[in-house]
């Protein structure tokens, strides 16, 4: 069992930057992988970006590539999100998860994937 709790979120104007954290506790020793996604309402939630924990492999979905950063603190067992250029499309609930069961060649960034959720941190990006 993996608990996961993000921070961060709040309002930005567009361009701005806003970096979130995933606190995770419990069995976090092992590697796995770890993603961001984000749901705006009336919308499906979808991958942001995901790592392998203890490698530097990472993804990241077209909209924020060049933009979003992932990266990982393994000796506080966080990871972030460094959201730079933010639009206001991306405004959202973004929620951290992890997986040990995704099989090579799956994309990491299926929300179905994952079994493990944090309860999510709103980001607002205003005009």
């Amino acid at each position: 069992q993996i608990q996961l709790v993000e921070s961060g979120g709040g309002s930005v104007q567009t361009g701005g930057s806003r970096r979130l954290s995933c606190a995770a506790s419990g069995y976090t020793t092992s590697r796995k992988y770890m993603a961001w996604f984000r749901q705006a309402p009336g919308k499906e939630r979808e991958g942001v970006a995901a790592m392998y924990t203890g490698s530097t492999s990472t993804w990241y979905a077209a909209f924020v590539k060049g933009r979003f950063t992932i990266s990982q603190d393994n000796a506080e067992n966080t990871m972030y999100l460094q959201m730079n250029v933010l639009k206001p499309e991306d405004s959202a609930v973004y929620y951290c998860a992890a997986s040990y069961d995704i099989r090579v060649g799956d994309s990491p960034l299926v929300p179905a994937r994952y079994r493990y959720w944090g309860q999510g941190t709103q980001v607002t990006v205003s005009s």
